[in-house]
């Protein structure tokens, strides 16, 4: 049985769980309600493990804080004996419009702290990424308060069909690879 490891970036706390930052958090939260994974608290993270068509989805969302997330995605690469390239990590993009998909097989951090943590503990850049728009509106000097800020009503109103349009991109990546995800959900 192939096994994937679908890490969720964000922050642990009441204080972020309805921020942009934390969109990682909210697309695993989104496959495992869909597939019927339950979360159990584990080293370094909270765990949700899902079936899909003879793929084993390891869902993480991390308890080290943003920039520290190389150490829980390490460990349980390592720990579950699950390849780099089966590993999809899931993170906010301000440079998208939102709620629009860029999945890539490697990249840059872009700026973004819990890349920057992974690709330092990883020492590499080579694995794939799945970035969620959350666009860039706001003012100079505002960036962080807008990252750590909730949604907007409007976006809170699209937000669900695009966490499950997410979903659907990472179950392909689990189910038919990821050039077949790049393919049908980059952009959309």
């Amino acid at each position: 049985m192939k096994k994937f490891l679908i890490v969720g970036l964000g922050n642990i706390g009441v204080e972020y769980i309805h921020t942009r930052h934390n969109i990682g958090f909210k697309v695993v939260d989104e496959i495992a309600n869909e597939l019927d994974g339950e979360w159990k608290t584990v080293k370094l993270g909270s765990l949700a493990e899902v079936k899909i068509k003879g793929r084993t989805l390891l869902l993480l969302k991390p308890n080290t804080y943003m920039n520290l997330s190389g150490k829980a995605v390490q460990y349980w690469l390592e720990k579950e004996k699950i390849p780099i390239e089966n590993l999809m990590v899931v993170t906010d993009d301000l440079n998208l419009a939102f709620g629009t998909i860029r999945i890539k097989p490697k990249g840059s951090d872009g700026g973004h702290n819990g890349l920057k943590s992974i690709q330092g503990i990883l020492n590499s850049a080579a694995y794939p990424r799945f970035r969620f728009g959350i666009s860039d509106e706001f003012k100079k000097g505002q960036q962080v308060d807008y990252v750590l800020g909730t949604w907007s009503d409007e976006e809170k109103e699209l937000l669900p069909e695009r966490l499950k349009m997410a979903s659907k991109a990472i179950q392909e990546f689990a189910l038919g690879g990821l050039g077949n995800a790049m393919n049908n959900y980059n952009g959309k």
